[in-house]
């Protein structure tokens, strides 16, 4: 995954997130691409989920905080995806760590997490710039 400008919400907290996000998400995929530990991808994966749980709340929290109208499907769609990725993690934590898991991954992770900025955040990040 590349960051791009195309992918900028336009709120710099929120940018800088991402950011981070999609170079942890870079170094999960190169391991699995590499065939490295199963222990390394499991502790990537815990960190990860970490990382979305707590960037999902600070987004939360600017909706909250600003009265966003679209907050009840955006909450939802974070809920979703925590969801498949503990199932993921689940997977790996479990031995299940294969070619397979990767593709998952990319689909599950990547592919989500691209729409989700392009569309979703974008909105939000229209909605915060209005308002900030």
């Amino acid at each position: 995954m590349q960051w791009t400008n195309d992918l900028s919400a336009g709120v710099e907290q929120i940018d800088s997130q991402h950011k981070e996000l999609i170079a942890r998400i870079n170094t999960l995929l190169d391991a699995m691409k590499q065939g490295r530990g199963r222990a390394e991808v499991g502790q990537t994966m815990s960190f990860l989920g970490d990382y979305v749980v707590s960037h999902f709340g600070e987004e939360e929290k600017y909706m909250s905080s600003f009265c966003y109208p679209e907050i009840d499907g955006h909450k939802a769609a974070h809920k979703a995806f925590v969801s498949d990725f503990r199932q993921l993690t689940k997977g790996i934590n479990n031995g299940e760590a294969n070619s397979l898991t990767a593709i998952q991954v990319q689909h599950h992770v990547c592919d989500w997490l691209v729409n989700h900025i392009c569309k979703t955040d974008k909105a939000l990040g229209s909605y915060l710039k209005s308002r900030l």
